[in-house]
C-alpha cells in the first residue's frame, strides 16, 4: 500500500508541475482559437468545400465554347514492276493538315441555366454545413476543455484526501500505542487509506484520457487552464420560447437542408430541360497541304526499265465551315422520364429532411436548456453541501478528541465532504457546457460572434476567385 501511495504522488506530481508550467493560464477562449485553427476536421470541411465550389464553373461550362484544335501527316509509297504489258511505275503521295474547330451551344433546354443555379445552391448548403461543422468543433473544445479542469479538480482532491488519511492512520496509531484507541481505528483507517490510493490512481488515469481528448481536438497540449465563462448575455437566450425562435432562424443545420431543397428543385429543372430542343452552332477552318510524285518506267519484262515522265504536283487546299444543328428529342427510351421522377423523389426527400432536421434542432433546444438550468440548481445545492460536510468533519474531529465521536466517524465526514467536492466540480464543468451547448442549439457558436481573436476564415473568398474563372488550372492559393 505505501509503494502504491508513493507510485500515485510521484504521478500526481508531475502531472501538478506541467499543469502549472505556463505563467499564463489559458482561457476557454483562447483554447476555442486553438481548435478553431488546428482542428483538422475543420480543414478537411474547407478543403471540401473549396471542391464544391468548383461545381459552379463546371456547371457554367456547360453554355460557353468549346474550340479543339487536330494536326495530321500522311505518307504512301507505291511500286508497280510487272503486269500485263503495264509500264513500270513508282509513286509517293504526302500530305499535312491542320485544323481548329469550335463549337457553341445556343440553347439547351434552359439545363445549363438550372444546373448553375443548381450549383450555387450546393456551394451556399456546403458553407452552412461548415459552419455547423465549426459549432461542433468549438463544442468539443469547451468541453475538452472543461472535462480536463473537473478531472484536475478531483485528482486533487483525491490527493488532499490521501493525504488526509494517511494523517488519520498515523494519529490512530499513535493513539492505539498509548491505549486511546483500538486495533479497529487503525484498521479502518488503513482501510480509507488504500481505499483512497485506488481512487487517486483511476482519477489521474481520467486525467490522463481528457488530456489527450483535448490535444485531439485542440491540437496543442493542456496548459494551465482556467475556469471557464459563461458566454456573454448578448448571445444567450433569456427563455426556452426566445431560444426555440432564435434556432428555426439562424442555425446551420437548417439552412443547409433549406438550400438542399433550391439545389434539388432547380435539378428537377435541368431534367426536365432535356425533352427540350438543343440548338448549337459550329464553326471549323482546315489547311491541306500534299505532294504527288510519280515516275514510269518503259514498261516490258525488262529487268533495269528506263525512268520517264517523271510527274509532280503540289496542293494547298484551305476550307472553312459553318453549320448549326438543331436536335428535337421525342423519346429517349424512357431515360429523361425516370430521371425527372428520380429529381422529384429527391427534392421531396430534401424539403422532409428541412422538417427533420427542424424537429431535431427543437429538442436540442430544449435538452440544452433544460440541462443549463438543472447544472445551475446542482451547483447552488453542491456547493452548500461542500460547505455544511467541511463544517461537520471539523465538528466531529473536535468531538472525537474528547471522545464522544469515533475515527470511523471522521472517515465517513471526510468521506462526505470528498464526494461533495467531487460532486460540486462536475456541476460546475456542466454549467459551462450546458450552456454552450444552448448556445450551440440556436446557432450561435461563431468565432466572430464569441471574438475569439482567431484568423476568421472566409468561404466567400475561394468561392468569388473561382466561380466564373474561364481558365487556369492553379487554384487560388498557387497550388
Amino acid at each position: 500500500m505505501r509503494k502504491s501511495f508513493w507510485l500515485s504522488t510521484a504521478m500526481f506530481v508531475a502531472l501538478a508541475a506541467n499543469w502549472s508550467g505556463d505563467a499564463q493560464a489559458q482561457t476557454l477562449r483562447e483554447t476555442m482559437a486553438k481548435a478553431y485553427s488546428n482542428s483538422q476536421s475543420l480543414n478537411v470541411a474547407r478543403a471540401q468545400l473549396r471542391a464544391t465550389d468548383e461545381n459552379v464553373p463546371q456547371a457554367r461550362a456547360g453554355m460557353r465554347p468549346t474550340i479543339g484544335a487536330s494536326a495530321g501527316a500522311q505518307a504512301v509509297r507505291s511500286h508497280t514492276s510487272r503486269g500485263d504489258d503495264l509500264p513500270f511505275q513508282e509513286g509517293r503521295t504526302e500530305s499535312l493538315s491542320a485544323g481548329i474547330e469550335i463549337n457553341q451551344v445556343i440553347f439547351d433546354g434552359f439545363q445549363t441555366p438550372n444546373n448553375v443555379s443548381s450549383a450555387q445552391a450546393q456551394v451556399r448548403a456546403s458553407q452552412a454545413s461548415l459552419s455547423n461543422t465549426v459549432q461542433n468543433t468549438l463544442l468539443d473544445a469547451v468541453t475538452a476543455h472543461m472535462d480536463v479542469r473537473r478531472d484536475r479538480q478531483i485528482a486533487e482532491f483525491r490527493r488532499q484526501n490521501l493525504a488526509f488519511l494517511r494523517e488519520q492512520v498515523r494519529a490512530a496509531d499513535a493513539r492505539f500505542e498509548v491505549g486511546e484507541g483500538t486495533r479497529t481505528d487503525v484498521a479502518q483507517a488503513q482501510s480509507q487509506e488504500a481505499l483512497a490510493t485506488a481512487l487517486l490512481n483511476s482519477a489521474l488515469a481520467q486525467v490522463a484520457v481528457s488530456e489527450s481528448q483535448y490535444l485531439d481536438i485542440v491540437g496543442d497540449v493542456p496548459g494551465n487552464l482556467e475556469p471557464g465563462i459563461r458566454p456573454g448575455d448578448g448571445l444567450m437566450p433569456t427563455s426556452i420560447a426566445q431560444a426555440l425562435q432564435i434556432s428555426q432562424a439562424e442555425h446551420p443545420a437548417i439552412q443547409a437542408t433549406l438550400f438542399a431543397v433550391e439545389a434539388a428543385s432547380f435539378q428537377v429543372k435541368s431534367a426536365e430541360g432535356a425533352r427540350l430542343p438543343q440548338i448549337s452552332v459550329g464553326a471549323s477552318v482546315d489547311n491541306v497541304y500534299s505532294l504527288n510524285e510519280s515516275n514510269r518506267g518503259s514498261g516490258g519484262f525488262t529487268d533495269l526499265p528506263g525512268v520517264v515522265d517523271p510527274n509532280v504536283t503540289t496542293q494547298n487546299q484551305v476550307s472553312a465551315t459553318v453549320g448549326a444543328q438543331l436536335s428535337i428529342p421525342i423519346y429517349q427510351g424512357g431515360l429523361v422520364s425516370s430521371q425527372v421522377r428520380q429529381a422529384k423523389e429527391v427534392l421531396g426527400q430534401r424539403r422532409i429532411e428541412v422538417d427533420l432536421t427542424r424537429d431535431q434542432v427543437r429538442a436540442l433546444v430544449a435538452s440544452s436548456f433544460a440541462q443549463l438550468q438543472a447544472a445551475e440548481a446542482n451547483v447552488t445545492g453542491y456547493r452548500a453541501q461542500v460547505a455544511a460536510a467541511q463544517l461537520a468533519l471539523g465538528g466531529v474531529s473536535e468531538e472525537r478528541s474528547v471522545g464522544q465521536r469515533t475515527t470511523l466517524d471522521v472517515l465517513n465526514a471526510q468521506a462526505d465532504v470528498i464526494s461533495a467536492q467531487v460532486l460540486l466540480a462536475g456541476s460546475q464543468r456542466d454549467v459551462i457546457v450546458a450552456a454552450y451547448q444552448l448556445l450551440s442549439a440556436v446557432g450561435r457558436i461563431d468565432a466572430q460572434q464569441l471574438a475569439l481573436g482567431a484568423e476568421i476564415y472566409d468561404p466567400e473568398e475561394h468561392y468569388q476567385a473561382v466561380q466564373d474563372k474561364w481558365h487556369g488550372m492553379r487554384t487560388p492559393d498557387g497550388r
